[in-house]
């Protein structure tokens, strides 16, 4: 690996050498100062700046195991095979969200409803045991269901809001995760404050999830862990600073009750002129460490990723190292996609000890006459994952890991609908191709998605 790593650096110093012909991002310090205005001071009303706006979401893919690999499910009682797994669903949401009211101290409303359309419910197709369509008792797809996906009321003063009830998170520690026909959320209190032109704080306590293709709401369990350990509250806290302008840095803490402690950095610092060549760097890191009763076990992990980005008009290439340092996996919340981590993918690259490498390209159209229209490619490679000095029990699949290897590459397109009465409705079409060695825990597998998201207003 000496020949990417000095390739990275060689790459990085000759792009730092063009830029200096460029106009630079600036690199000036900004001083902290109070906000210069509140958003409660400029409360519209409660009914007056009220919105019911909503999305539908088509959402398909198909998946094919390769290598003899095979999904099991049970059918009339009987035990069945197939290599193939199609889930096709309609999700749709309609939400109203209304103004805060006037005064000192104003409140607002959100109410969200979640609806889902089983488009395929052939049980030879969708498999019950996947969370992309839900199924009943009997291993049948269910046809339409709905719930409350948000159910919350907001107090705000000046520019801190206080929010309690079920409502969408996003931090690195705590996140909504939205890659099915609906997205999950959370039910619990939020507290923000952006009192500052440069400072906000973020803090929060939750005791259930909403799942993405679930009804109901559940306790919280691990993406990984296979003892089906469940966790009755999340909380969390943290800041997000931008010292210059050309550099944004983050800092957050969370407990998951009895089963870690997690801290996570980052930071983002952008230099050049994408006109002629910009360069972005991200590094994010994460500290999980078991607390309370450990259900799951001993956890001590560091990982971390650093990426490189260099952006040439509609021309971008990035690189991007990932690095486990730990026995067992780098862990995060179920139903959540809080691993701000560069190499997270079909696969996530997290498996204990694992080091992973990524090399991708994107393609704006708009500097060719088609605004919206994205292309993209990647490849990427993770090994030495080794989970054999694992002493715990509930990631007890990674003793079996010992030099285990795995790569991925992909290729998508994207478009946004730019202008008429289908403005900002989003098709995304990706192939993803996973190949692994014998023991990496995610197979040899090709997946194919075609996503469309169309928003609506209403009022």
């Amino acid at each position: 690996m000496r020949k990417v790593s000095t390739a990275a650096v060689a790459f990085s110093i000759a792009s730092l050498s063009a830029m200096a012909q460029a106009e630079p991002v600036s690199q000036a310090f900004v001083p902290t100062q109070l906000s210069s205005k509140s958003a409660q001071g400029e409360a519209a009303g409660f009914i007056e700046d009220s919105h019911l706006t909503g999305t539908t979401r088509n959402w398909y893919a198909n998946e094919l195991q390769r290598r003899d690999g095979e999904y099991t499910y049970q059918k009339d009682g009987v035990t069945k095979t197939t290599p193939r797994r199609i889930n096709w669903q309609q999700g749709t949401i309609v939400n109203y969200t209304s103004g805060f009211t006037q005064g000192v101290v104003g409140f607002s409303t959100e109410l969200a409803l979640y609806n889902a359309i089983a488009l395929d419910r052939d049980q030879d197709h969708f498999i019950r045991s996947s969370n992309r369509t839900l199924a009943d008792s009997d291993g049948d797809a269910v046809g339409q269901w709905s719930k409350a996906g948000l159910a919350n009321i907001t107090a705000r003063v000046s520019n801190t809001t206080l929010t309690a009830g079920r409502q969408s998170v996003n931090t690195p520690v705590i996140a909504f995760i939205g890659n099915r026909a609906l997205p999950s959320s959370f039910n619990g209190v939020t507290l923000k404050s952006d009192e500052f032109n440069n400072l906000s704080f973020q803090a929060g306590s939750y005791d259930r999830v909403s799942p993405r293709m679930q009804q109901s709401m559940t306790k919280f369990t691990s993406s990984y862990a296979s003892n089906g350990a469940t966790a009755d509250r999340v909380d969390m806290a943290g800041v997000d600073y931008k010292p210059f302008e050309s550099l944004t840095t983050s800092l957050y803490a969370s407990n998951v009750e009895d089963f870690w402690h997690q801290y996570y950095f980052a930071f983002t610092h952008e230099l050049g002129d994408t006109d002629v060549l910009g360069l972005s760097s991200n590094l994010n890191y994460y500290k999980t460490k078991d607390s309370g009763s450990r259900k799951l076990g001993p956890i001590d992990n560091d990982t971390y990723s650093l990426s490189f980005t260099a952006t040439h008009k509609a021309h971008s290439v990035s690189l991007a190292y990932q690095d486990v340092n730990g026995d067992e996996y780098f862990d995060y919340l179920g139903e959540s996609n809080a691993i701000f981590l560069a190499n997270s993918l079909l696969s996530d690259f997290n498996g204990p000890n694992e080091k992973s490498l990524q090399l991708s390209y994107v393609l704006n159209m708009a500097e060719y006459g088609v605004p919206g229209l994205k292309f993209n490619i990647y490849q990427a490679r993770g090994w030495d994952i080794d989970g054999t000095k694992y002493k715990g029990t509930a990631y007890s699949d990674v003793l079996a890991m010992d030099g285990e290897t795995h790569y991925e590459y992909g290729i998508g397109t994207s478009y946004a609908v730019q202008s008429g009465p289908l403005k900002a409705t989003a098709i995304r079409a990706t192939y993803t191709t996973h190949r692994a060695s014998e023991n990496q825990a995610d197979g040899n597998i090709n997946e194919f998605r075609l996503v469309t998201t169309i928003p609506f207003n209403i009022l």
